[in-house]
């Protein structure tokens, strides 16, 4: 049953990991192919997309799982739910399309691309719709333990929406530019972005036809009590939904209205958040860590040295962390290649949103103490106070600093939401945390850097040395981390 589990377990995460970097591949190709000003119109869109998508969903995924169990299996749950999804899907997503007009507004773009937003706006409309209702057929897969068809529906969606994009922003303008003529019916190269959205509404209707099974297959019950009651459940987690995509999100979404140059807002949006993807790398660490580590917090919980082993295993993460940190930075002459040159004006961001997504890391790896001790509602209050902070900090600093200031907003989110988990995870569950460890891996990891920023324009133009020179720090502070802390890095035996 264990071995069983793992495997599973191993299927979702890695299908997922795979999913993220495979779509985290397209940033090179966006900001390549589309000016700053054009990515900067994705990018807020896509903050907008994803704080709908927590209207559309609601929270229903959680609370069929939860009613799934509460209720013994009865059949009434998926139903219930999944018609819910449907009929306030297709509401919503209707009540978008006839508002796409008024809405388009709200996007800061110049006004010749007002019609064509208004058009992208409808076909999000759908793209919404669509994984909402797809949501319930997901849940029901994982839990029916049919973790493959699960992986392979999710494979199937980020694989259609890259070759789509490959399709519309590679292949067609090269077959043009040869001479082909049948492509002038279905391609257009002055709808530019629109193919990125043309192409996310094919995938998720394509995913959809895909699930039928899972949808058409059951017989449709509605039950309005249980109803009720499961959205009673979800809707305190839509709350902490919308703070998280807050903390996540929201800086893209204010920063073409407070930058004080209003010409330069959208190009500046799109360096910013072509810049905030190379961050995102930190993330993808973070995420994998978690799909690896949560089903072991829990499989030691109860045990008597379990506070010892959650320790020793934030302490190895946060060494992880702090040599992708240093590594990415110390390569960043390398690593700045990812993005198209007109948007690495951004990469002083890069440090900063690092070591944010490193605090996140961390918080999220305390979150074990609320986790474990049912007290999830520390969770959502923690959410709800980072999202006060976004907020507060967006507003005083993107004015006066522009696109920085938006990640110095994040970096301080993070961080006060990791401390503040700390100290009131030490008066609830307490675990001997090694913090002055931490404090020494972080501060020489950044002070190696630092030492990178001071001898590097000694060299400049002469790349592989710099290269070297790097490469030397980054050896030099894995050598210290192994002399000071060799007695605690030897020690392994927590993994078997």
């Amino acid at each position: 049953m264990l071995k069983k589990l793992a495997g599973q377990t191993a299927i979702y995460g890695i299908s997922s990991i795979v999913g993220r970097f495979l779509n985290f591949l397209l940033v090179p190709l966006y900001t390549r192919v589309f000016h700053a000003g054009e990515y900067g119109e994705v990018t807020q869109i896509l903050a907008y997309v994803s704080f709908l998508n927590v209207l559309f969903t609601y929270g229903m995924e959680t609370a069929y799982f939860r009613f799934f169990q509460s209720e013994s299996g009865n059949p009434k749950v998926y139903s219930t739910s999944l018609l819910s999804l449907i009929g306030t899907s297709l509401f919503l997503g209707l009540l978008i399309v006839l508002f796409s007009g008024p809405l388009s507004d709200c996007i800061t773009v110049p006004e010749s691309q007002k019609q064509n937003t208004a058009l992208y706006i409808s076909w999000f409309a759908g793209i919404l719709a669509f994984d909402a209702i797809a949501v319930l057929p997901f849940a029901r897969l994982r839990m029916e333990n049919k973790a493959k068809r699960f992986a392979f529906v999710r494979l199937f969606n980020i694989l259609i929406n890259i070759s789509l994009n490959l399709f519309f922003l590679i292949w067609c303008p090269k077959a043009i530019a040869s001479g082909s003529t049948w492509l002038n019916s279905i391609y257009d190269p002055a709808f530019g972005i629109g193919y990125i959205f043309l192409s996310q509404f094919i995938s998720s209707l394509l995913t959809l036809v895909i699930l039928a099974p899972e949808i058409v297959g059951i017989k449709f019950q509605f039950d309005s009590t249980l109803w009720r009651q499961m959205v009673v459940y979800a809707f305190p987690l839509m709350i902490a939904g919308y703070a998280g995509m807050v903390n996540e999100t929201f800086d893209r979404i204010l920063l073409p209205y407070l930058l004080a140059d209003k010409s330069q807002a959208i190009t500046q949006l799109g360096i910013y958040g072509a810049c905030y993807k190379l961050s995102m790398l930190m993330t993808l660490v973070v995420q994998t860590f978690r799909y690896a580590a949560d089903p072991f917090f829990f499989s030691q919980a109860g045990k008597d040295d379990s506070q010892k082993i959650y320790a020793r295993v934030m302490y190895y993460f946060v060494l992880f962390c702090c040599f992708v940190f240093l590594g990415i930075l110390l390569y960043l002459d390398i690593v700045k290649y990812f993005i198209g040159n007109e948007f690495r004006s951004g990469l002083g961001i890069v440090p900063i949103l690092l070591l944010a997504n490193l605090f996140l890391g961390v918080y999220l790896n305390l979150s074990i103490w609320y986790k474990i001790t049912s007290k999830t509602r520390w969770g959502a209050w923690f959410s709800v106070f980072g999202a006060v902070v976004t907020l507060a900090f967006n507003f005083l600093l993107i004015p006066v600093m522009g696109f920085y200031g938006a990640a110095w907003a994040t970096f301080i989110c993070y961080a006060s939401m990791m401390v503040l988990s700390y100290i009131y995870g030490q008066k609830h569950y307490p675990v001997p945390y090694d913090v002055k460890s931490f404090a020494l891996a972080i501060l020489s990891a950044l002070g190696f850097y630092w030492l990178s920023l001071y001898i590097d324009p000694i060299f400049e133009g002469n790349r592989v040395v710099i290269l070297l020179i790097n490469t030397t720090l980054l050896l030099s502070w894995m050598a210290l981390i192994w002399v000071l802390e060799r007695e605690k890095i030897g020690y392994l035996r927590i993994w078997k």
